[in-house]
């Protein structure tokens, strides 16, 4: 019981993959209606504000729901929203048995879908695929428990660390499977950040291209600004957020907006900007998460304050040597082995030549 369990659950988690980038700050859920062991419906969350994936596969499924099973990925919501209660359209369906992989964080959910079909006569199935699922919700957990945005860091590397040679080669060190994953993180995260250092040197583009989705907003750290008016970061693809401070021009600033950037001064860190402070901001706005993509100077600020919550680290199979090349990870480092971050690492996978390995701050 349990494989089948597993299998129709490994649907819904796929069902719900598909509203990636479009469903935020909502998480991502998938449904499956099952009677005789066999799928009779499929829905998914496509967009932020559109019906709950439990909605659509009940209403596709009619009157082969009543006496089904419902696989969901994630606990049904018993409050209004933009959309009626989950658990009222489940109890009137006559869905016999709901199977769920974990509960909803959220205040207004926490517990009360359960309980409101556990009232209604339902049997409540826990804990199906837990952690695939949790994952797959990371962001909207920490979203919807702390108010700010999750910071995923992606790093490529050569084998030995380097993310450019002494001369600012970076291109490509990684293949195009690599960079075909890095489009989709950007499509999953709602925001894109790098420094001007990355900026000046690559003149990224920093949008989704490579696989459909929405853009995320760009973000670019430029304490003194420094970014060149011809960057491609400020063309109209995206929209552009310039973090800057007290020390940018007034007419770097005002040329910037004229270009269509949004710029927004915050205070300094050690001559630069605030990147706890960005934070801050950010999540007062409501952007749920940062995909970071570099340079080095960056990943450490965030790094050495403990602001990453989960660490993607693409390889490239060559070495680049030289003490005066690029490393991935700058700033001072830290002095002793004791003090430094170690990473859970979660996934190890191959993609074309390359590695990537997905990980977590341990502990």
């Amino acid at each position: 019981m349990l494989e089948e369990h597993e299998r129709f659950m490994r649907r819904a988690l796929e069902l719900a993959r598909r509203g990636e980038g479009y469903t935020r700050p909502n998480p991502l859920v998938g449904a499956v209606v099952v009677k005789g062991g066999k799928i009779v419906a499929e829905g998914y969350h496509a967009r932020y504000g559109g019906p709950h994936a439990e909605a659509v596969a009940l209403e596709r499924a009619g009157k082969a729901a009543e006496g089904a099973d419902l696989y969901v990925n994630l606990e049904p919501c018993a409050h209004w929203g933009k959309t009626p209660p989950c658990v009222d359209r489940i109890i009137a369906a006559g869905v016999k048995r709901v199977i769920i992989a974990t509960r909803d964080p959220n205040p207004l959910v926490n517990g009360k879908g359960v309980e409101r079909l556990r009232a209604a006569g339902i049997q409540v199935i826990e804990g199906v695929l837990e952690a695939e699922a949790r994952e797959l919700n990371e962001i909207f957990f920490h979203w919807i428990r702390t108010k700010r945005p999750f910071v995923s860091l992606k790093l490529a590397m050569s084998l030995d660390g380097k993310i450019a040679t002494k001369t600012g080669d970076s291109r490509w060190i990684t293949g195009p499977e690599a960079r075909r994953r890095v489009h989709e993180l950007r499509r999953r995260h709602a925001a894109v950040l790098v420094g001007v250092n990355t900026v000046i040197a690559d003149d990224p583009e920093l949008t989704v291209r490579e696989v459909p989705g929405p853009q995320p907003l760009r973000i670019v750290l430029d304490s003194r600004g420094r970014i060149p008016p011809t960057a491609k970061v400020l063309e109209g693809v995206a929209p552009t957020l310039v973090a800057t401070t007290a020390a940018m021009p007034p007419e770097v600033e005002e040329e910037l907006r004229r270009q269509g950037a949004e710029v927004v001064r915050l205070p300094a860190r050690d001559g630069r900007v605030d990147v706890g402070e960005l934070l801050r901001w950010l999540g007062e706005r409501g952007t749920d998460s940062i995909l970071v993509e570099g340079g080095g100077e960056v990943a450490w600020s965030l790094i050495s304050r403990g602001l990453v919550g989960k660490f993607y680290l693409f390889y490239g199979p060559l070495i680049i040597g030289g003490r005066d090349a690029v490393p991935a990870v700058g700033g001072e480092g830290f002095p002793d082995l004791v003090g430094c971050v170690r990473i859970s690492i979660s996934r190890v996978e191959r993609l074309g030549r390359d590695l990537l390995i997905t990980g977590y701050p341990a502990g």
